[in-house]
């Protein structure tokens, strides 16, 4: 992360600009979609009242009827949102995973293995395509689940029953295995992308790579896992300090230095979670590709001829004038 700073502003950016052009196509569909609401002179009068009753009743009188329309946009932003990820996703990661290769490399810790006789990728990018369309399903899925959840909350619990605390209960029940099964099988897509470039395995030979590499090297990955999960608290807790030091003040500090300032702490906090996610991929990729054994477990160092204290060889130790069973055959 400090070594080679490139990688990490190469993550930002690809990142960065995803969601740079996701907002703005975001706030743009939402400035469109308000455009079409019509909105009479009836309306506008019950708005300019400043009634909370009155005001409800005129934007439900607004939105009413627009339903449709507001569903059909929101699924054709999240399939342009979807497609759009893959592609960029898939690009930002060949990038720096080869980046990292080059770097560990540079260091002499890369064996870069290809293949080891399995089925090879034909190319890196369909594989990552693979790989980061199942992200977005599993992501799909997990959202559904999140819905289920509220559903089945709501569900058991009516809102004429007066046990808030009950719904809420039912509901942690329900979301957090969805968010567990959603949070193991999204870190197991995104190490298996490191097979895929380091590797060259197909979407499914990498993901059943990264199984492996968690049963072969549990103590490394998960090291790794908790040391960078350490320190994303950390900076989250420091970023959250700064932002609660202007937001005391919030009273005596002008409006657009306060939004300023908490935008800026956000930004920073992005920037280092995307540093350490750089971090850890990094550690993953030297787990792969340097697994802590030498080439050859068993081998012997060689010993140099030209050091004066080394131990003196097999060729050394001979004394060249004594006779050898062939020489005292022939003197006979």
């Amino acid at each position: 992360m400090l070594q080679r700073p490139s990688v990490g502003l190469a993550e930002i950016a690809w990142r960065w600009s995803f969601g740079a052009a996701c907002g703005t196509l975001l706030l743009v569909s939402c400035i469109e979609y308000l455009e079409t609401l019509p909105v009479d002179a009836a309306d506008w009068l019950l708005l300019r009242t400043r009634q909370p009753v009155l005001i409800a009743h005129a934007l439900a009188h607004i939105f009413s009827g627009s339903a449709v329309r507001a569903i059909e946009a929101l699924v054709v932003l999240a399939v342009t949102f979807a497609v759009t990820w893959i592609g960029l996703a898939s690009l930002g990661r060949a990038a720096t995973i080869q980046s990292l290769l080059i770097y560990l490399s540079e260091r002499g810790t890369s064996r870069s293995i290809q293949g080891d006789g399995e089925e090879l990728s034909p190319s890196p990018l369909t594989s990552l395509w693979g790989l980061n369309f199942l992200r977005v399903a599993v992501t799909l899925a997990a959202g559904v689940g999140c819905l289920a959840a509220v559903l089945v909350a709501g569900g058991a619990f009516p809102a004429h029953n007066s046990t808030p605390a009950a719904a809420f209960l039912l509901f942690l029940w329900v979301l957090t295995p969805v968010w567990l099964a959603w949070s193991v099988t999204n870190w197991f897509l995104s190490v298996a992308a490191v097979f895929v470039v380091v590797k060259a395995r197909d979407t499914f030979a990498a993901i059943a790579a990264a199984v492996d590499l968690v049963r072969h090297r549990p103590a490394s990955v998960f090291a790794t896992g908790i040391w960078f999960a350490l320190a994303h608290i950390a900076a989250f807790v420091a970023a959250a300090s700064l932002v609660a030091f202007p937001l005391g003040l919030a009273e005596f500090l002008p409006r657009g230095a306060l939004v300023g300032g908490v935008a800026l702490v956000a930004l920073l906090y992005f920037a280092a979670a995307d540093f350490l996610y750089i971090g850890r991929l990094a550690a993953y990729v030297g787990i792969v590709e340097w697994p802590g054994t030498p080439r050859f477990a068993g081998a012997v160092p060689p010993i140099s001829l030209s050091s004066p204290d080394s131990a003196p060889t097999t060729a050394s130790a001979v004394d060249p004038d004594e006779l050898i069973l062939s020489d005292a055959q022939d003197e006979n």
